[in-house]
């Protein structure tokens, strides 16, 4: 392979061009970088650029591995690799795992410090330039002011898009971006619920300079379930009381509203029972033979209440464990989000011939993060809109 390789000095041209106003990412970096370095200083060539490793980010977001060896690493944590000892398959292992790194960045460091070493970036910034190296993919980005600090987080299926919209609004808000910010970030997730869930977790930790609470976050009403006299359980959509525990929430009354309307008809539920018809009596749908009469004690509450828990498991996770899967930043990957005993642990993404099966070997490989209300209303909310998303139960 040697015997046929160009020389040094044939290729050192194309390496500053391809490298200029970049940042060198390797594993055990300062081993490349010095190997660059030396052989552009026998070329009487000053060659400077920031770097970063990822032996050493690994060792900081990964604790307790047995070994930061690339390929002891990438099995570790189920990264596909091909041509091990080779450039092109340890270079495709390092960007694989520097992705992996840059979601388990919670606090998002690495994205500050790179932004802040880039000067390219903090000199006289045109908000085209700054468009024109974005994706139409679906992901958050981060806008950044001329010190690196993240001034507002976003997230969109259309990242350029989105950020050209901030560019070119005149509400008061996009002025101040359109100030202030030097340089936009982003992150690649595939799934729009991914990319949810990253926007609220990622504003509530960097409290961005701009960013106002999530409008989803105010989930004004809840479905709750009781139980009456005669032993029926008994749903309704109601203000949301942070002291009882609701089967799903909503964004306002007039959707859950219409989440209960549907129900009683996909459950064949009693409109009475769920609060849709108020009467002392038998409900309307009973009088049209569409109400088996668990509103006048017809139906017996053992038959009844069968069909509102399968409703009830079918809108809470409550004690589950479960993957949801969605699809992945690139062809061959899928995201996932896992739920352990009915909370949120995390997210991450996994590659198509990998078996996450596992619940031990899944929480390995995803990024931990917290859960909460918002995260529930976020992934509950998501679920009834994309009823067909893959959902794997482990006992």
């Amino acid at each position: 392979m040697l015997r046929t390789a160009p020389k040094f000095y044939e290729v050192a041209k194309r390496i500053v061009e391809i490298t200029e106003g970049c940042i060198i990412v390797a594993h055990n970096a300062l081993f490349d970088y010095r190997i660059l370095s030396t052989e552009f200083r026998r070329l009487g060539f000053d060659y400077k650029r920031e770097s970063l490793c990822t032996v050493e980010l690994s060792k900081y977001l990964i604790p307790d591995q047995p070994s930061y060896s690339l390929g002891k690493l990438v099995r570790a944590l189920g990264i596909p690799v091909a041509d091990r000892h080779r450039a092109s398959g340890d270079a495709q292992a390092t960007v694989k795992l520097f992705k992996l790194l840059l979601d388990k960045d919670t606090s998002k460091n690495i994205i500050k410090d790179a932004v802040r070493s880039n000067p390219k970036n903090q000199l006289e910034p045109k908000h085209l330039d700054i468009i024109s190296g974005l994706p139409t993919l679906t992901g958050v980005y981060y806008m950044h002011n001329a010190e690196g600090a993240i001034i507002y987080i976003g997230k969109s299926n259309n990242i350029k898009k989105r950020v050209n919209q901030h560019f070119t609004s005149t509400n008061p808000k996009s002025k101040k971006l359109q100030t202030l910010v030097v340089a936009v970030t982003y992150e690649a997730t595939g799934s729009e619920l991914v990319a949810l869930l990253k926007e609220n977790e990622e504003i509530k930790k960097n409290t961005p300079l701009l960013n106002t609470a999530l409008k989803r976050s105010i989930f004004t009403h809840a479905l709750y379930c009781n139980t009456d006299k005669n032993g029926y359980l008994t749903l309704s959509v109601a203000l949301t009381d942070k002291d009882k525990p609701a089967i799903t929430t909503f964004t306002n009354k007039q959707s859950g509203k219409h989440f209960i309307t549907k129900a009683v008809e996909d459950y064949n539920l009693c409109q009475k029972l769920t609060g849709l018809y108020k009467t002392t009596s038998s409900c309307f749908n009973y009088g049209i033979n569409a109400c088996d009469g668990a509103c006048i004690n017809e139906e017996s509450p053992e038959s009844y209440n069968k069909r509102v828990n399968t409703l009830i498991s079918k809108n809470s996770y409550a004690n589950k464990n479960m993957a949801i899967i969605d699809k992945g930043r690139a062809i061959d990957e899928h995201s996932v989000i896992l739920i352990k005993d009915g909370k949120f642990a995390g997210l991450g993404f996994f590659n198509l011939n990998y078996q996450i099966r596992n619940l031990d070997i899944l929480s390995s490989i995803i990024t931990p993060m917290a859960h909460n209300r918002d995260t529930q209303h976020i992934i509950q909310s998501y679920l009834r809109r994309h009823k067909k998303l893959k959902q794997i139960i482990f006992d």
